[in-house]
């Protein structure tokens, strides 16, 4: 492929287009993917038809400055995305070991790019590049660490990302709208330090300057506790304060308080001598700016000076996937996706999608295959009902939890037209749907005629022998926290589809995710979960133990032991730690002969001896064809 269809790269490839300089620097933590599913080359695209000369620098070594100054300085910025992952996720296990791989760098390699590469990447552009070149933030990485946050890898709570960093602006969120403002603004003459007033960017000040230009602010401000406040640490143990977590607590409630887009408020927080102001939620992108986003001209392949590595991994599953929706109401304790893309969901047109689709048939290596067709959730694909298009999610209520809200709109039969319609395009054999369904959304919200219609598509069309669903865990208690569905509601799911694929002649089934270790989880929690997967006849073979990443309710309810959400009145969390964590999951997959020692130790410490006989491993896999004579047995024993 011609290196011309790419954006530049090297400075041979800025010459080769008659440029003598760019308008904006981006630097990418992840390896060059032209694709819409990766964020820097999608606002690089969507500079470039904006008219800006855009270069792009990916996995900068930081060791120097050399390769920060690729093209020289920008003309209006430099922009830094420290990738599709968090780069501290990228490279620790939940149980904080390294990881060998990386699969958005060549090779799938680990060590491409630093740990917390969004400040380490802003320290050596600030070294780089002249001071008057602003170096602005933005991703998943800063949209975590707007405020003081808890950072399990360090086990202490940070500065907002913007005081690490020292970085002149951060955009937190879906950052396109975002982008273009402080672009065009800066191309008009404006200077950074007066660009501070953008809807979805986080700004800092001293003390003394913010009492001087708060009464300019045109927004109502809500101040959270102080980072001091929110850190506060016994001097003589050295250990996180009650009240210190409290505030912890407290802090967070107001965030999850203020995060609607359609209520144009500032949060800030006082940290030492600075303040950091969090500007009003930028609003969402309409259809038709979807659509024109997702069909710019990528190439939707890997940057060919990647060849000689054999491309990039984590393009494997995305290189023919189709993103139709943004958002999710969904409410998990555990997920940031809110927290990034928000709770109000946004959608392309079925047209555009089919173009997409067309799009793809065309592309050499196709074989027929989409390999996805959703987004957070696949099966949301509709604002949760209409007072969100005037008022915004509600404050203090979740759409699904604890039960479905009576106002929350349907929106399978949508879903249905836009897979049938894309199944139509030629060329295309079948259309997975792989980024999950929310099942007591289906179960519980759908029209029941739509609901078999939408199951039945699903199973004819949409599976390839196995459905990945999500219950996380099936105790009340836990699943409470969680902000999940009721099991019973996941036992219904469970049976339709069954009864469908036995309708249909087909021999299909779910592979259910679990979490382990997760707030609430105690270890009679964690046994009733193994006894669950042995009745159902299904151990998982790989497991999830509770990664406390910043920003979500459930990494609050981790370091504090409150339940920051709204109505709970700061309750009392249990919080498995330490050893247990590891004893929750290896009662998990119990199955694992190398488990058994764990296994008998959390069983002896939680009384439950009787149950020794009962999750032991079988050193193979439960079979679908034993789970009635399974549960007899766990039954009988429990």
């Amino acid at each position: 492929m011609n290196r011309n269809l790419f954006l530049p790269t090297t400075k041979e490839d800025m010459l080769n287009r008659g440029w003598d300089y760019v308008d904006v620097v981006m630097i990418s933590g992840d390896a060059y993917v032209d694709h819409p599913s990766f964020g820097v080359p999608l606002l690089a695209r969507l500079l470039e038809s904006r008219g800006y000369r855009v270069g792009i620098i990916a996995q900068p070594r930081w060791d120097r400055v050399d390769d920060f100054l690729v093209f020289g300085n920008p003309r209006l910025c430099c922009m830094i995305g420290s990738g599709n992952i968090d780069s501290m996720v990228s490279h620790y296990t939940s149980a904080n070991k390294r990881r060998s791989n990386d699969y958005y760098t060549p090779g799938g390699k680990a060590g491409a790019r630093p740990d917390r590469a969004a400040i380490v990447y802003t320290t050596k552009a600030k070294e780089a590049f002249d001071k008057n070149v602003p170096i602005i933030i933005g991703g998943i990485e800063p949209s975590l660490r707007k405020f003081a946050h808890y950072d399990v890898w360090s086990d202490k709570v940070r500065h907002s990302i913007i005081l690490d960093s020292k970085a002149d602006l951060v955009i937190y969120g879906m950052g396109e709208l975002q982008t273009l403002e402080i672009v065009k603004r800066l191309d008009d003459g404006e200077t950074i330090d007066q660009i501070i007033d953008v809807k979805g960017t986080l700004v800092s000040f001293s003390q003394k300057k913010f009492e001087d230009i708060k009464h300019k602010i045109n927004y109502p401000i809500f101040e959270l506790p102080s980072f001091e406040e929110v850190s506060e640490r016994d001097k003589k143990s050295n250990s996180p304060t009650e009240n210190g977590k409290l505030n912890y607590a407290k802090a967070f409630q107001i965030q999850m308080l203020h995060e609607n887009p359609k209520r144009c408020e500032c949060l800030i927080q006082k940290s030492e001598n600075r303040v950091v102001l969090r500007n009003p939620i930028q609003r969402g992108l309409t259809t038709k700016e979807m659509d024109e986003l997702y069909e710019l001209p990528f190439t939707r392949v890997a940057h060919i000076d990647y060849d000689k590595f054999g491309g990039i991994s984590a393009l494997t599953e995305v290189q023919f996937s189709i993103t139709s929706n943004r958002g999710c109401y969904g409410g998990c304790s555990f997920c940031a996706i809110t927290t990034h893309q928000g709770r109000m969901i946004q959608t392309r047109s079925k047209e555009s999608l089919v173009r997409e689709a067309t799009l793809l048939t065309k592309m050499p290596n196709f074989k027929g295959y989409i390999h996805d067709l959703g987004g957070p959730t696949a099966n949301f694909q509709a604002v949760a009902c209409d007072k969100q298009l005037k008022s915004g999610p509600c404050d203090t209520k979740q759409c699904l939890f604890p039960e479905p809200c009576k106002n929350l709109k349907d929106s399978h039969q949508r879903y249905l037209e836009i897979l049938e319609a894309i199944e139509k395009v030629k060329g295309v054999k079948k259309v997975f749907i792989r980024s999950g369904i929310r099942f007591d959304y289906l179960m519980e919200v759908a029209d029941p005629k739509t609901r078999d219609r939408f199951l039945k598509h699903l199973v004819l069309n949409n599976v390839s022998g196995q459905l990945k669903i999500a219950p996380e865990h099936v105790d009340p208690a836990v699943l409470d926290i969680m902000g999940k569905p009721k099991v019973e509601v996941y036992n219904k799911f469970i049976k339709a589809f069954k009864d469908t694929n036995e309708k249909l002649n087909k021999k299909q089934y779910t592979i259910p995710y679990f979490i382990a270790a997760h707030p609430g989880s105690t270890l009679e929690s964690a046994i009733n979960l193994a006894l669950h997967s042995k009745s159902v006849g299904f151990v998982p073979d790989q497991g999830q133990e509770f990664y406390p990443t910043p920003a979500t309710v459930s990494t609050c309810m981790y370091y504090t032991g409150y339940d920051p959400r709204p109505n709970r009145n700061f309750a009392k969390v249990y919080v498995p730690k330490g050893r247990e964590k590891r004893l929750q999951r290896a009662i998990l997959q119990f199955d694992k002969i190398e488990n058994r020692t764990l296994v008998r130790e959390a069983l002896t410490k939680a009384n439950r001896l009787d149950l020794i006989n009962v999750l032991k491993p079988s050193g193979k896999a439960f079979m679908y064809k034993n789970r009635k004579n399974i549960q007899k047995k766990v039954y009988k024993s429990h």
